[in-house]
């Protein structure tokens, strides 16, 4: 058993491996030394995989090894297994297909993992505070109208790094960006700084009524956008108009109305975000950069960098021909002949703020931006700043019809109007499946499912790769998807009621564990303190999901194989081991942003 540590009721070891692993390093360490290869400790532990099979929990590869022991890698992992000596924790040790497999005593990890998980709760695939300060900036999409399904990804994975970062002990502030001094919010503002009469005759067609005070704000307010920006490609003197707000906006002689528009949009664009559980920290407006001297000092910084240039008209750019840019991207302009800058040189204002407060950056990008990251990446370095940002780039979202859809092409499928055909649909799998509930459970169920529908959908998928959204995916009970996962979690949570153990304690023996499925399980619940280690250090929050599904999918083989609540001797024991699996089911359910459910 884990026991409660001298400081309180929290134990210091808080990943059951963490027990296992010193003596498996060691014996692999030795053994690999009476081979003829020495390996550090910390290469070692990265070699290890944990994925477990039929020959035991632990592998370990030798591939990349076997070069240094001039052996083929079967050869050395042969040679490993014989000379690894015995250890009490470890039940054998074999190779296979080039692979050392180290297996340990059940027992033990049962007691260890189910221990371990009752104790800590909630905290079970957490650890203790103990990083540097980290910064997430993450969705920061322009105040110009209502979140599009694709632009939604890059919010979905950001809240869920941040989740994941803070499992992990790291102290996470998540910020958002708000680009309120740009061309696209300055739209918005000329616009509706004209009465609606007024409106040039194209924009006031494709308009569809103008806005309607039932609207959210993001909708109402953001309804002009894509017809605005039509408009402008055809129309000099509009652009020209627009111009004039941009340059009004960096002089600090802006209407009023500017910043309340913007504020307005983004109040309804952060209420979509909400039914998401995602949430901010702080929020920087890109105008307090300029009004506090940041951007000005940027500037000045800049024009006196190595590779700066003066044009003709005025303006400056720096060269980045030495950073190997795209052939387009070779002359950087931040600064207007007028004077007012551009984005390039207030972002890396923003940065540098950032540095000046936190230890690491993450910026969450479509992959749009890779170029803008680049581009980052080269003014920092000309202003004399060593550090940098880490950038997680994500593809789009598409539609089963195909194209990749855009704000301004007026070609977007509003998270909106997703999340309300989500909920219906949950609505109408839900009452099929429990016509006994009252309405407004089946409601707030409906809510959750699809909200978290969504977010697994998205979040299945590593970010590199595209996602395409069909619902029948989405929203299925039996693939791999968020509701999948909660009607695990809810399954086990019904177990528990019919147990009369909805709370502990949870009484076991060990020993009564020993059927497969539960010995899979256990080692199931085992992985999700170093899911959460491997996830906050590559960024890879899809690992997360891909946990949560096989979690699921594991108490799902252990529900089916064994009886729990018929049982006799192991009753107690298999109550605990449900117990412990509906808390790892919802810890994990809660790193992914996703409800757990008792009931569905």
């Amino acid at each position: 058993m884990v026991e409660p540590d001298a400081s309180g009721s929290r134990p210091s070891v808080v990943d059951p491996w963490d027990v296992f692993l010193p003596p498996i390093v060691a014996g692999l360490s030795s053994a690999l030394e009476r081979s003829g290869v020495t390996v550090p400790r910390d290469e070692l532990l990265d070699l290890l995989e944990r994925d477990g099979g039929p020959d035991g929990e632990i592998a370990l590869p030798t591939f990349r090894l076997a070069g240094r022991a001039k052996l083929a890698p079967n050869e050395l992992a042969e040679k490993v297994a014989a000379a690894f000596a015995p250890e009490p924790s470890i039940r054998a040790v074999s190779a296979k297909g080039g692979y050392v497999n180290v297996a340990v005593v059940p027992e033990r990890l049962v007691d260890r993992t189910l221990s371990l998980v009752l104790l800590r709760g909630d905290r079970y695939g957490h650890f203790e505070p103990g990083g540097g300060s980290v910064c997430i900036e993450h969705t920061s999409a322009n105040p110009t109208g209502p979140f599009h399904i694709g632009r939604v990804r890059n919010a979905i994975i950001g809240d869920t790094l941040a989740r994941v970062r803070r499992a992990s002990g790291d102290p996470v502030t998540t910020q958002y960006y708000i680009d309120d001094m740009g061309r696209q919010a300055a739209m918005i503002t000329w616009i509706w700084s004209k009465p609606q009469d007024e409106w040039p005759a194209p924009i006031r067609a494709a308009v569809d009524g103008l806005a309607r005070d039932d609207d959210k704000p993001d909708l109402r307010w953001g309804r002009p956008y894509p017809a605005v920006s039509a408009y402008l490609k055809e129309h000099a003197d509009a652009r020209e108009e627009v111009a004039e707000v941009v340059r009004r906006i960096e002089s600090g002689t802006a209407t009023p109305r500017h910043r309340e528009l913007a504020q307005a949009i983004l109040d309804g664009m952060l209420a979509s975000l909400d039914r998401l559980g995602i949430r901010f920290d702080e929020f920087v407006w890109e105008s307090s950069l300029v009004a506090d001297g940041s951007v000005d000092r940027v500037l000045g910084r800049l024009r006196a960098a190595p590779h700066a240039l003066e044009e003709a008209n005025g303006a400056w750019a720096i060269d980045t021909t030495s950073y190997r840019l795209p052939k387009e991207s070779t002359k950087v302009v931040f600064q207007r002949g007028d004077g007012t800058s551009l984005y390039v040189a207030r972002d890396v204002a923003y940065h540098l703020a950032k540095f000046a407060r936190f230890g690491t950056l993450v910026d969450v990008l479509g992959q749009d931006h890779q170029l803008h990251a680049r581009t980052l990446d080269a003014l920092l370095a000309e202003v004399g700043e060593p550090r940098r940002p880490s950038f997680l780039i994500y593809q789009d979202i598409t539609v089963p019809e195909g194209g990749r859809m855009s704000t301004r092409g007026g070609s977007a499928v509003w998270l909106d109007q997703l999340l309300a055909e989500a909920v219906e649909r949950a609505q109408k799998e839900v009452r099929s499946r429990r016509d006994d509930l009252p309405e407004a459970e089946v409601g707030r169920i409906s809510e959750a499912v699809a909200t978290g529908a969504v977010r697994y959908h998205v979040l299945r998928v590593a970010p590199e790769k595209p996602v395409v959204f069909r619902w029948e995916d989405a929203l299925s009970f039996e693939g791999r998807s968020g509701p999948f996962v909660q009607y695990a979690y809810a399954r086990a949570s019904s177990v528990l009621r019919k147990a009369e153990r909805d709370r502990g304690p949870y009484p076991y023996e060990a020993a009564r564990l020993r059927e497969p499925a539960e010995i899979e399980l256990v080692r199931t619940i085992a992985k999700l303190p170093g899911i959460v280690r491997y996830a906050a250090r590559s960024s890879h929050v899809h690992a997360v999901a891909g946990y949560a599904h096989e979690l699921a999918d594991a108490f799902n083989r252990f529900y089916e194989a064994v009886p729990v609540l018929r049982s006799d001797a192991e009753r107690s024991s298999r109550v605990a081991l449900v117990a412990a699996a509906r808390q790892t089911l919802g810890n994990v359910l809660d790193l992914l942003g996703v409800a757990p459910l008792p009931v569905m």
